[in-house]
């Protein structure tokens, strides 16, 4: 009986976790977009910079910005369907390096280390879909 109920209590709090694992702040995400902003703007006029737009990136195919010159690396992830979900984008600001060692980005960028602070940068990023 006690391990049924160590399983119950286990599985509600993971539950819990997953469910609110990109439940990020906007506003503090708008803040910290600004180690972002340095390559990338956001926004219905959004430009390419040093790092193409990220206008509508949750959901959007890896490499897919039209005439922007991406990596070779970058390219074959959209060849693949790589698709920029939260967890892809979370994943990416965290490391770049872990993902494509050798792109631009994770030759520039160190990454964002603290969870919440990338949460908070999705939460912002969501609100800017296609």
């Amino acid at each position: 009986m006690r391990k049924l109920k160590l399983g119950l209590l286990c599985a509600a709090t993971l539950a819990v976790l997953t469910s609110t694992a990109w439940a990020g702040d906007a506003e503090k995400g708008k803040a910290a977009f600004a180690k972002c902003a340095i390559c990338h703007q956001i926004g219905p006029n959004a430009q390419v910079l040093v790092g193409p737009p990220l206008t509508g990136v949750v959901g959007r195919e890896a490499g897919s910005v039209e005439g922007f010159p991406y990596s070779p690396g970058m390219k074959k992830l959209g060849d693949d369907g790589y698709i920029w979900t939260e967890e892809h984008i979370d994943g990416w600001i965290a490391n770049p390096k872990s993902l494509l060692p050798a792109s631009p980005m994770a030759l520039a960028f160190p990454g964002v280390p603290d969870a919440e602070e990338r949460a908070n940068i999705i939460a912002y990023l969501k609100t800017f879909p296609n």
